[in-house]
C-alpha cells in the first residue's frame, strides 16, 4: 500500500512538473502589439521625418499626420512561451498568429528583414510619385527590369537593369501626366504588353549595357487573365526635387499613404491637417491608389494613446477596424485613393462630417 501511494506521489510530482515546464516550452506563434507612432509632418530624434530639398518647404506646428506600427514579439530564433502566448491571446490589446505569417518557412529572418526595408523604401519613392500626381507636378518614371519570373516566356530573354524603351515599336511613355491618370513607366509597359491575346507574341526594344537590344518574346495568361511575359518591372523615378524620408529601423510598405500626404503637407505653404491629430496606415502606388495592410486593431490602438482624433484606413482593411480596444474611440475614415485622403481633410478643415467612414 506504502509503496503504491508513493508511486503516486511521484507520478503527480512528475506530472505537475510536466505541467509547469510546459508552460515554458517555445511556441511557433508571434504576438501583434500595439506599436511605435511617428508624425510624418514632425521630427524623430531632433530630425525631420520628411525632407525636401529642391523646393519651396514648410513647417506647421498644429496638426499631425502619423503613420502607425505593430509591435511583433516572437519569430524563429526569439521563441515565445505557451504561457506568454495564452497571456497574449487573452489581451484585448494584442493578437496572437502564426508566426509563418511573417517568417514563411522558406526565408530566413534575415531575407524578411531586408525584405521589409526594400518595401520601406519603395513605398517611400511610390508615396513621392503620388504626391506629384496628386499635385500636378511631373516627373519621370522609366521602366527598369527588376527580375523575369522562372518558367515564363521572358526567362533568358531579359536581364536585370534592362530598360523597356518601346513596346512593339510604340515608344513607353516615362513624363507623368497631370493628375496622374495616363499610366507611366512599368504601369504603361504592363497595359501595353496586356494589350493582345495571350499566347501572341510581343516585341520589347532594351537598353542594356548602353546598346539598344530587340526581343520578340511570347506571351502566357496572366493572373488577371491578360497576356503576360513573366516580367518584374521597377519604375526608376526622377523627381523634381528630392524627398528625404527618415524613420529609423522601421520597415514594410504600410506607411505609403501617411508618407504622402505628409509630403503633400511638407508642399503646402498653409498645411493640410487644419490641426488635426491624424493618424493612420495603407499602402500606396504611383497612381494614389491606397490598399490594405494587417495589424489595423493594433495600430488604432497606438493612434488613441497618441491622442489621434481620426484614423485613416484603407477600404479594404475595414473589415479590422471592429476587432480593435480602440473601436469607437476614434473617428474611422475609408480611404481608396490618396484623392479621398485629400479630400476627407478638406472636409475636417472645414468643420464637416460627411466623411466615408468604415462600415
Amino acid at each position: 500500500m506504502l509503496r503504491r501511494v508513493m508511486t503516486l506521489a511521484v507520478a503527480l510530482v512528475l506530472l505537475i512538473g510536466l505541467g509547469v515546464g510546459s508552460l515554458f516550452l517555445p511556441m511557433p506563434y508571434l504576438v501583434a502589439a500595439p506599436g511605435a507612432i511617428v508624425n510624418t509632418t514632425g521630427d524623430l530624434e531632433g530630425e525631420p521625418v520628411i525632407e525636401v530639398a529642391g523646393a519651396d518647404s514648410y513647417e506647421h506646428e498644429e496638426g499631425s499626420l502619423s503613420m502607425v506600427t505593430v509591435q511583433y514579439a516572437g519569430g524563429p530564433e526569439h521563441r515565445l512561451n505557451f504561457f506568454t502566448v495564452i497571456t497574449s491571446w487573452l489581451s484585448p490589446r494584442d493578437a496572437v498568429m502564426p508566426e509563418e505569417l511573417l517568417f514563411p518557412a522558406d526565408r530566413t529572418p534575415e531575407e524578411v528583414s531586408e525584405r521589409q526595408s526594400v518595401q520601406m523604401n519603395d513605398s517611400q519613392t511610390e508615396a513621392t510619385a503620388a504626391a506629384l500626381n496628386q499635385l500636378d507636378r511631373d516627373f519621370e518614371a522609366v521602366p527598369v527590369v527588376a527580375e523575369a519570373v522562372e518558367g515564363m516566356p521572358a526567362e533568358g530573354r531579359v536581364e536585370p537593369e534592362d530598360t523597356v524603351l518601346e513596346v512593339d515599336g510604340e515608344a513607353v511613355p516615362v513624363q507623368s501626366q497631370q493628375g496622374g491618370d495616363a499610366a507611366v513607366g512599368s504601369s504603361a509597359v504592363v497595359e501595353m504588353v496586356g494589350d493582345r491575346e495571350p499566347g501572341e507574341p510581343v516585341t520589347l526594344l532594351l537598353e542594356r549595357d548602353g546598346e539598344e537590344v530587340e526581343v520578340e518574346i511570347g506571351t502566357e495568361e496572366g493572373d488577371d487573365g491578360s497576356a503576360a511575359v513573366g516580367v518584374l518591372i521597377a519604375d526608376d523615378m526622377d523627381f523634381p526635387f528630392e524627398v528625404d524620408i527618415t524613420v529609423g529601423r522601421i520597415g514594410g510598405p504600410s506607411a505609403g499613404m501617411m508618407f504622402a500626404l505628409g509630403i503633400m503637407d511638407r508642399l503646402s505653404e498653409d498645411g493640410i491637417t487644419g490641426g488635426a491629430e491624424i493618424a493612420g496606415s495603407g499602402t500606396i502606388t504611383a497612381k494614389g491608389e491606397v490598399g490594405g495592410v494587417s495589424g489595423i486593431p493594433q495600430k488604432m490602438v497606438s493612434a488613441e494613446n497618441a491622442g489621434a482624433e481620426y484614423f485613416f484606413v484603407a477600404s479594404e482593411s475595414c473589415s479590422q477596424v471592429a476587432r480593435s480596444a480602440a473601436q469607437g474611440e476614434l473617428d474611422v475614415v475609408a480611404i481608396d485613393t490618396l484623392g479621398d485622403a485629400v479630400g476627407a481633410l478638406e472636409t475636417i478643415r472645414e468643420g464637416g462630417d460627411d466623411l466615408p467612414r468604415c462600415e
